[in-house]
């Protein structure tokens, strides 16, 4: 995909992280960017701006067309409250944030678990492991059961085991929540204000 190669390459060559893309029935085209921790942006902060998005917006729109791809509308945002994680690096990265992650097998009955992200650091006899013929590199420590009766809980995994990782949101209400800006290519706008987490109702 050229397309997709590019993308990417125009991406990162500007300094930033394709988190994902996606491409709709109607020639939608959405790359969601995120900033990496050791790079300097024109505005400071730890998160997308809306100008950061239309910056990539105008390179991505020139470097498509240079390769002839196939679609109606660009949409380029950050990758939200809940973003994705999918690399080695992106744990390393959110290591010590909450997190939601699904097995691709279920391990006690269930696929879901919700914790803190953490190297993994108990010994495999000690603790349970979603897939005990693999050594363990990441761990989940999470609460089971409710109130008083609540127990930490550790859940050791390794990357292979893992069909979707998620951060869970924080939002502290003082204007440091992550938000999603979002910017289109020239003559298409969004028909609503943005709300209180900057993003924009379609």
């Amino acid at each position: 995909m050229n397309w997709l190669k590019t993308v990417e390459e125009t991406v990162v060559g500007l300094g930033y992280e394709v988190v994902d893309c996606e491409r709709s029935a109607h020639g939608l085209l959405r790359v969601f960017i995120d900033r990496l921790p050791q790079n300097t942006y024109d505005q400071p902060g730890d998160f997308v701006t809306v100008e950061d998005c239309e910056k990539v917006t105008r390179q991505l729109q020139y470097a498509l067309e240079v390769v002839n791809a196939d679609y109606a509308r660009l949409e380029v945002s950050s990758p939200g409250l809940d973003r994705a994680i999918k690399t080695a690096e992106h744990y390393e990265r959110f290591a010590g944030s909450e997190i939601e992650i699904t097995l691709k097998l279920p391990f006690q009955g269930r696929r879901k678990y919700k914790g803190v992200l953490g190297h993994f650091q108990t010994d495999p006899s000690d603790a349970p492991v979603a897939d005990a013929t693999q050594a363990p590199q990441w761990q989940l420590i999470f609460k089971l059961g409710e109130g008083k009766q609540a127990t930490e809980q550790v859940l050791g995994f390794h990357l292979d085991e893992i069909r979707e990782a998620r951060l869970v949101p924080a939002v502290d209400f003082k204007g440091r929540g992550r938000a999603k800006p979002a910017a289109e290519t020239p003559g298409k706008h969004t028909d609503q204000e943005p709300n209180e987490l900057g993003e924009h109702k379609q």
